[in-house]
């Protein structure tokens, strides 16, 4: 903007574009010309974006009825439904209508990175987040799916793998006229972007999924569901114990977070980039929508810090909990003096492997461990937090952990809690680039599916 008197009317400009259609951010350039003056005025406050309020009605309108009634007519022929819903569901207040459509139709969910929390992990039907490394059950389903209803996501990279070989049985159900992928979308210049649905459904995913749930017909789905419950048997999120004097695993930290606030109903939790993001996502059963502040696939190493701190803030009475890598963590950690100064109670779990552990995983699993600039010559962060007048926790064994973690969780204001990990311990599943979903790594030892188990196909009852 050029002139001063055009400030106020640019701000709110600016909040309705990022409130309308699919949110986002919006920039406000604003000159030091402009910040150095006075506006001595009445102005205008009306919003002049010529489209805007036409386009913020369509939105919430229901999509025509001839589109619902095609979703709802391969939904009700399907076999081997599933639901991938995605931040767009909780951007539209739409969890509980999610639920709903799920149960009508008993038809098992699973969800992007940013879309956890919009349903309930806990139920038979979740199929846990999908994906690079999400469960490798997710990612069966989704390539033996007869019919997929993506709900507010965008098929992302992250989660479809190799495009040419994603969803392969619904791609071929819809050519043939019996099944299909459905896309829900907000915005129709994202429709067929990244994946040609058979049916498209645009506008808001809450209106259209509620003028859907009444016209689904339960089904016992018998041989998908035994499908799907043998897939999370015998491919479970899991990985290897220490032994005797051995460093924590990372996940047992944060299966241990998890038991001793399973009762809450009131914990947000942040997340910096790396390998503790997808530890996180694949070992705490998320089960709120605004359960979690991620950056996705951004990546934007050091974003779990700051998130926490402005969470907590915006939500003083929950508990607001980043967990965090040493690597992560160090680009933003001065922020823990911000907190200190202002009496955020934020809480920072750090998982120290002494490692920017998810390079060292691609230099490990593709680069024959050629190691390169991924080692940490990290301080002594339990001293650097004291330093801000910041409480901090150490553990450095499974022994010990229970008590620390509750001192942690106890603890009021800011704190930090320090737990030593091994450096060696990898994310799995793993769908590297240019694989398949269905194309996984799995942990030596562990898992090793055979080729005939790789993608079982479920015939029709």
């Amino acid at each position: 903007m050029r002139d001063v008197h055009e400030l106020v009317r640019r701000v709110h400009e600016a909040f309705a574009v990022a409130l309308s259609g699919r949110p986002g951010p919006v920039l406000v350039d604003l000159p030091k010309d402009v910040m150095a003056s006075v506006c001595r005025e009445a102005v205008s406050t009306e919003v002049q974006i010529p489209g805007l309020k036409e386009v913020s009605a369509q939105v919430k309108q229901q999509a025509p009825d001839e589109a619902i009634a095609k979703a709802v007519e391969l939904l009700n022929k399907a076999e081997r439904p599933v639901i991938y819903a995605g931040q767009g569901v909780l951007s539209a207040d739409a969890h509980q209508t999610l639920r709903d459509l799920a149960f009508a139709g008993n038809i098992p969910v699973t969800t992007s990175l940013l879309g956890m929390g919009a349903f309930d992990e806990r139920d038979p039907l979740s199929l846990h987040m999908l994906g690079m490394h999400g469960s490798a059950y997710a990612n069966y389903a989704i390539q033996s799916a007869d019919v997929i209803l993506c709900v507010g996501a965008r098929f992302d990279d992250r989660v479809t793998g190799r495009l040419a070989d994603f969803a392969p049985e619904a791609r071929r159900a819809g050519e043939e006229g019996r099944g299909g992928i459905i896309h829900m979308e907000i915005m129709e210049k994202q429709v067929a972007k990244i994946v040609a649905p058979t049916v498209s459904v645009v506008g808001d995913c809450g209106v259209n999924m509620e003028a859907m749930v009444p016209q689904l017909h339960a089904k016992p789905r018998t041989a998908w569901l035994a499908q799907v419950a043998d897939w999370k048997e015998n491919f479970p999120f899991t990985y290897t114990k220490a032994g005797p004097g051995e460093l924590m695993k990372p996940q047992t930290v944060i299966e241990e977070l998890y038991q001793q606030t399973i009762h809450r109903d009131d914990v947000v939790i942040a997340t910096g980039v790396g390998q503790h993001q997808m530890w996180a996502a694949q070992f705490y059963r998320w089960r709120d929508p605004r359960s979690v502040i991620t950056s996705g696939g951004l990546g934007t190493m050091g974003y779990g810090v700051p998130a926490a701190v402005g969470a907590k803030l915006g939500a003083p009475d929950k508990m607001v909990i980043d967990i965090d890598g040493d690597g992560s963590f160090s680009m933003t950690a001065m922020e823990m003096a911000t907190a200190a100064e202002y009496g955020v109670g934020c809480k920072w779990l750090l998982l120290n492997n002494e490692y920017q552990g998810m390079v060292r995983q691609w230099q490990d699993l593709f680069y024959k461990e050629r190691h390169m600039a991924t080692k940490m010559t990290n301080p002594d962060f339990c001293k650097l937090a004291e330093a801000m007048n910041v409480t901090a926790f150490r553990c450095t064994n499974a022994e010990e952990l229970p008590e620390v973690m509750a001192k942690f969780l106890e603890c009021e204001g800011p704190v930090l809690g320090e737990f030593m990990v091994d450096k060696n311990e990898h994310v799995y599943p793993m769908v590297a680039g240019g694989a398949a979903l269905d194309e996984m790594v799995f942990a030596p030892k562990v898992l090793e599916p055979s080729a005939d188990r790789r993608l079982a196909s479920v015939a029709a009852p």
